[in-house]
């Protein structure tokens, strides 16, 4: 059997009418950016969120920095945030002009650790970008109970935890602002790129939509400075409008087959990193093993697919050699980047796929 590490066509398939509908009706409308469905999206999404305000950007990564913009980051500025995340806030900080500090993950969920955050902490943290990784929200409320009082934003980055909860709260609705990316493969995908942000404050929302076009107030008039063009196209707000109602039982899907890989490697060497929970939707099923290359050669020659998020911490990557950026204590990300491994969990895998794989992790794990 060939089991794929991802399939998005199955989803496709799974609402292919709703979506030739939704394609159809965008397309003879005439009207192809920040329209009617743009507008409805970001009124159902904020909902979703239980917030008064989304903001639908371009992609994840301009969320991310129009966020950082929005709370006032800039030269001389600090954000803190964690190390294994893909490189993503790195990215975005650094366009910003600040600095990214990078403060250690909890051994237990792989996402940050709030005592690390607090020794990461300085005059110049401007904010601290919480990354809610694999699907698996961080602690939020911890980093907030280690700021205390200092003036510093929290950002959420829920690009992997579209629909995740804690205390009643939607990954999004716990810091000064939440971005999502809308990636293909994310838990909530466009047939293409976009992104969002969403937060409780209306001057922060004004703020975000004059920076996401070109800092204006009005049509041509700029009045903010560093706008820009990221905006998000008509099809793709149609689409997640179309996917949205879905999401929640897609999500159920990825817990149940995360469930089934933990049972099946519960006495061997693998340990499946998350365990199902609200807080928790599955964005990936993460897991360490001690020789993570053999175990991916053995599953490969059995025709399972497997990845690595990911291959490289970000202070390591050699675009970060010339950022000179305060060391931290990272021994728990420095363990995992070389254990880590992703196993196959999307919605529409079939019950023999998801068989398949857990006696394949039984007899090679």
């Amino acid at each position: 059997m060939r089991v794929l590490f991802n399939d998005l066509k199955r989803q496709y398939v799974a609402t292919a009418d709703t979506i030739h509908d939704t394609l159809t009706r965008v397309a003879s409308s005439g009207w192809y950016i920040m329209g009617p469905e743009h507008d409805a999206f970001e009124r159902e999404f904020a909902d979703y969120c239980g917030l008064p305000f989304a903001i639908a950007v371009a992609n994840g990564t301009d969320a991310l920095e129009l966020a950082l913009r929005c709370v006032g980051c800039g030269c001389e500025d600090e954000v803190v945030t964690a190390p294994n995340a893909g490189g993503y806030t790195s990215t975005a900080a650094i366009l910003v002009g600040a600095t990214p500090v990078y403060a250690d993950v909890d051994s237990k969920t792989l996402t940050l650790s709030p005592d690390s955050v607090a020794a990461a902490l300085s005059e110049r943290t401007k904010a601290v970008v919480v990354t809610h990784l694999f699907g698996q929200m961080g602690d939020v409320d911890g980093i907030r109970r280690v700021i205390g009082n200092r003036p510093i934003s929290v950002i959420e980055d829920c690009a992997q935890a579209h629909g995740a909860m804690a205390n009643g709260r939607r990954a999004g609705a716990l810091g000064d602002l939440g971005t999502f990316s809308f990636y293909p493969t994310k838990n909530l995908g466009a047939l293409g790129d976009g992104g969002a942000v969403v937060c409780a404050r209306e001057d922060l929302a004004e703020h975000l939509r004059a920076l996401r076009q070109y800092g204006w107030q009005g049509r041509y008039k700029s009045i903010v400075p560093y706008g820009r063009n990221s905006r998000m196209d008509e099809i793709q707000a149609a689409v997640l409008r179309a996917r949205l109602p879905v999401l929640d039982r897609w999500n159920e899907e990825r817990r149940a087959i995360v469930d089934c890989y933990r049972a099946a490697a519960e006495n061997s060497p693998l340990r499946i990193v998350h365990r199902p929970s609200r807080s928790y939707v599955g964005h990936l099923c993460v897991a360490l093993h001690e020789e993570r290359d053999r175990l991916r050669e053995d599953l490969a020659r059995r025709g399972i697919d497997t990845a690595v998020h990911y291959p490289y911490l970000d202070p390591h990557q050699p675009a970060m050699k010339t950022i000179q950026w305060r060391k931290v204590d990272l021994t728990v990300s420095e363990y995992a980047v070389e254990r880590i491994v992703s196993l196959p969990c999307f919605p529409g895998m079939s019950d023999a796929e998801i068989k398949y794989v857990c006696e394949t992790i039984a007899a090679c794990a």
